[in-house]
């Protein structure tokens, strides 16, 4: 049981990060007012848990104007769907 449960990514402990990181594996990109409204969260929270998976290479985000308005999208990355694939799958190992 303990190297299951050494498998799991501390990264992903919290309930919004895997959020976070669920629309954007099935999804090429998402912005953050779009995941905002899906999660029902504040700027803030949502500001801070984006910027952690960001410092650690797991997502990347592109900054950009639609007419006026500052949008910021964001993608993950090769080393974010790697480990996040290999969260889910200990995820699945503990359950069964």
């Amino acid at each position: 049981m303990t190297n299951i449960i050494s498998a799991l990514d501390k990264a992903f402990d919290s309930r919004v990060r895997l959020g976070i990181m669920s629309i954007l594996s099935v999804n090429e990109s998402a912005d953050f007012n779009t995941m905002k409204q899906l999660m029902e969260l504040t700027d803030g929270n949502l500001a801070s848990h984006l910027k952690a998976l960001e410092n650690i290479g797991y997502i990347q985000s592109a900054k950009q104007f639609i007419g006026r308005k500052p949008n910021t999208r964001y993608m993950i990355t090769e080393s974010g769907k790697d480990s996040f694939k290999k969260h889910l799958d200990a995820l699945e190992k503990l359950i069964k």
